[in-house]
């Protein structure tokens, strides 16, 4: 995740999937559905734990806010709940322990709430039941995992940074200049800490990790001594001893279904390059393959989605994704490209919670730690999360501002689609199907969010009917709008 609170930029030109090249609707555009193209079955929606966790972990109305579909009551209204399916745990570098008095080195700039306490606090003895490892820590991070699992989550289990004590510098924030800071002796150490922490939780917890990832954006070069957070650069080779390591330990203690995720690079380009750079061996230990969404509407995830879908056969995730934009628009641009471009089987926002208005859905104060307004990006991110659910298979619209998914059980076909410029009508080609009948008299039910503010919040409308197979719906400037249209075969 990046805490320097702006999006990348790339420089590159002609860019296959920029908001440039298909991310804005055209006046009165017509939007074709073609159910003969799709892309593969839908996984979920997620967040990351960590941080919002580390202070609101033990709230239940938190819990269902955001890990349940249920109306739940907050701050004076009714919030619709997201419905997230994925829970990404945050494997602590933090303890404030001295062992043969060496103690972490903690850099001035990292607020409380960003450390995150892990287990294993005294590298003298590996046995996890021993008195060198503290299972009490993180209670409310542990909280909030074991709330989204019994909400229904599954869960991943990912490390910002090795312990501190790993750490050349001993710092779990990063090296003074930003280099590699994972001392090559604990290479095994940190898997072997992943993987004693994912055979814990099943046995203690109750909480399966489905995959595990043991880096977070390791190539990038800003985790240094000075960090507002835990971050460690490791370059691709560190990467590539690491993996094997990881692969074992989790054998080891039988979680041979466990599936390794990776690398979790920054960007989409970035994450092409360190995959194209691991070896053939290296690739089949790696799962399923992590992206994060800080290029925003610039780079290649249509070669990303090519080297790690088409040719290698892996599965792939937007593991992380936040901007700086409160009204959602952004996002839910962003989303649509990825839908269009990258063709992700999840997607997960960093920190449903956080101190910036800008970056969060629901604000709290960094000097209280008290909870605060519910930015309108929330009701955006419900357009997509209560309705393309899991088990949808993803079809193609031909558009980078629209997304389709289709459920066969229900015969019921969900489009979302997002007019970031002027109001305009958008027209929905469905001739495709077999059949399309909508509700009662071709009802098409709707929920609106206007993103400028002053309007609708995820507000349920009843007031569009199908035309045979076409359906043409006004968009306001600046609007999100989902489409359930049922009787669709």
């Amino acid at each position: 995740m990046i805490r320097r609170r702006t999006m990348l930029t790339a420089a590159a030109g002609g860019l296959l999937g920029s908001a440039s090249a298909t991310g804005t609707a055209r006046a009165d555009a017509t939007v074709g559905i073609n159910p003969g193209t799709t892309y593969g079955k839908w996984e979920g929606w997620g967040t990351s734990l960590a941080w919002w966790a580390n202070v609101f972990g033990q709230r239940d109305d938190f819990a269902d806010a955001f890990f349940t579909t249920k109306s739940v009551a907050y701050g004076g209204r009714t919030l619709p709940g997201l419905g997230l399916n994925i829970a990404r745990y945050n494997l602590g570098a933090c303890s404030w322990n001295s062992v043969d008095g060496e103690r972490m080195v903690e850099s001035p700039n990292i607020p409380g709430f960003k450390q995150i306490e892990g287990f294993w606090q005294d590298w003298r003895n590996e046995d996890p039941m021993s008195a060198a490892w503290d299972w009490t820590a993180d209670a409310k991070q542990r909280a909030a995992l074991v709330k989204a699992t019994q909400r229904g989550a599954m869960s991943e289990l990912f490390a910002n940074s090795p312990m501190w004590w790993m750490c050349l510098n001993h710092n779990p924030s990063g090296a003074a200049n930003g280099g590699n800071n994972l001392q090559s002796w604990n290479y095994q150490r940190h898997a072997y800490h992943l993987a004693v922490v994912a055979r814990y939780a099943k046995d203690h917890w109750g909480v399966n990790f489905t995959t595990v990832d043991p880096f977070n954006e390791p190539s990038s070069n800003w985790w240094t001594a000075t960090g507002k957070q835990e971050g460690c650069h490791m370059d691709a080779s560190v990467q590539a001893a690491v993996l094997p390591h990881l692969r074992s330990e989790l054998d080891k203690r039988g979680l041979t279904g466990t599936w390794i995720s990776a690398s979790d690079e920054t960007s989409y380009d970035l994450a092409r390059t360190t995959w194209n750079t691991f070896s053939s061996t290296t690739k089949g230990l790696v799962n399923q393959v992590n992206v994060h969404g800080y290029q925003g509407s610039s780079g290649r995830r249509d070669l990303l989605y090519n080297d790690v879908v088409t040719t290698a056969r892996k599965r792939l995730w937007n593991s992380e994704f936040g901007d700086k934009d409160g009204t959602g628009l952004a996002m839910a641009s962003n989303l649509c490209l990825d839908f269009r471009w990258l063709h992700p089987t999840a997607w997960c926002y960093w920190q449903v919670m956080d101190p910036s208005p800008a970056w969060a859905l629901i604000h709290y104060d960094p000097d209280t730690l008290r909870p605060g307004a519910v930015q309108t990006k929330y009701y955006v991110l419900a357009q997509f999360t209560r309705h393309i659910r899991p088990g949808m298979r993803i079809l193609d619209t031909g558009a980078g501002y629209a997304v389709a998914a289709y459920d066969p059980g229900q015969r019921r076909l969900v489009v979302v689609a997002v007019n970031s410029g002027a109001a305009q009508t958008l027209t929905f080609d469905l001739s495709r199907f077999g059949r399309v009948t909508g509700g009662a008299g071709g009802l098409v039910p709707r929920w609106n969010t206007l993103t400028s503010g002053g309007g609708d919040l995820y507000t349920r409308r009843e007031d569009t009917y199908l035309s045979g197979k076409q359906l043409r719906v006004p968009f306001a400037a600046r609007s999100v709008q989902t489409l359930q249209i049922d009787g669709v075969e």
